[in-house]
């Protein structure tokens, strides 16, 4: 994450925040006025001349930073939302974490935050106050708020992706089991172009990758605002044990790059709006969300 130019943020589990002041040759922990350094979600806005960043953590707690990570306050909140009696995770120590933090790009006081597992919550006035959405399956992913129109907003949930168009009142599931992609987790829109949209993820949920020691994970991509889907196939293995659990744009003048990271430590590259993939590295660390990994060995 980069909130400033040279300036890069990195979220560690159990390792904290860490920033890098000249593009990453050297790193410095900043953790100051966090109750957990077990990271999950990092974002930031910039707003009324400023720039404010958003750490969430497990157990579910979301801070805030107005001096790049120096000290850091918690949104407290969060933690007392409706249905914080209900959240949870399925692995050890059944600890729930906010997995994904989402902002108004054009209200700054509009946050969206996700709960894995425990649903999505909405704050109007800066994580002030935060009130629980409804109408989709709880375990919910990422976010994705098109710039055009913010009361259009996306989430991938482990049984499917939903959307609304009307800030969260109404949401309507958009991909099930049959579009291939049962357990989704990546989901990203392409900067400018907002109907263009990625989703990665698995066949099934976690617990039967145990079973069957493999994900059979895909990339899926849709051209009409998530309408409609198809599978991107070239450059790609036709079976893929490895789970994709992250995906993410670049994007420049019009144009843009996706790259994809795996549980087997790949990272998989297209610049032609994923119709061609090619694999540019291997060997990295698991890219996975806490033990996925171990199930897919």
């Amino acid at each position: 994450m980069e909130p400033e130019s040279g300036i890069y943020f990195a979220g560690v589990y159990k390792g904290g925040v860490h920033v890098s002041e000249d593009k990453g040759k050297s790193w410095e922990k900043r953790t100051e006025g966090l109750s957990s350094e077990d990271i999950y979600s990092l974002t930031f806005v910039n707003a009324n001349g400023g720039t404010t960043v958003y750490c969430g953590t497990e157990p579910a707690r979301l801070f805030r930073s107005d001096d790049l990570g120096a000290h850091w306050s918690e949104l407290s909140a969060l933690a007392e939302a409706p249905g914080k009696g209900g959240w949870t995770f399925p692995a050890p120590p059944f600890v729930a974490h906010v997995k994904f933090i989402a902002i108004d790009p054009h209200d700054s006081d509009i946050i969206y935050a996700a709960v894995e597992v425990g649903g999505l919550l909405k704050s109007r006035d800066g994580g002030k106050s935060w009130t629980a959405q409804s109408g989709f399956y709880e375990d919910v992913h990422r976010i994705v708020i098109c710039k055009s129109d913010t009361n259009k907003v996306y989430i991938s949930t482990g049984a499917g992706v939903y959307h609304t168009t009307d800030g969260g009142e109404n949401w309507q599931r958009i991909t099930d089991y049959k579009m291939r992609i049962g357990y989704p987790d990546p989901l990203v829109a392409v900067p400018g172009r907002e109907h263009l949209m990625f989703v990665a993820g698995a066949r099934n949920t976690p617990g039967a990758w145990r079973k069957m020691h493999t994900a059979d994970s895909k990339i899926a991509r849709s051209r009409d605002g998530g309408e409609s889907w198809e599978l991107l196939t070239g450059g790609l293995p036709p079976l893929m044990r490895c789970n994709f659990e992250a995906v993410t744009i670049m994007s420049w003048n019009g144009a843009f790059e996706l790259f994809a990271g795996t549980t087997d430590g790949e990272v998989y590259y297209s610049d032609d709006e994923g119709e061609n993939w090619s694999k540019i590295m291997t060997g990295l660390p698991p890219v996975s969300k806490f033990n996925h990994y171990r199930g897919l060995r």
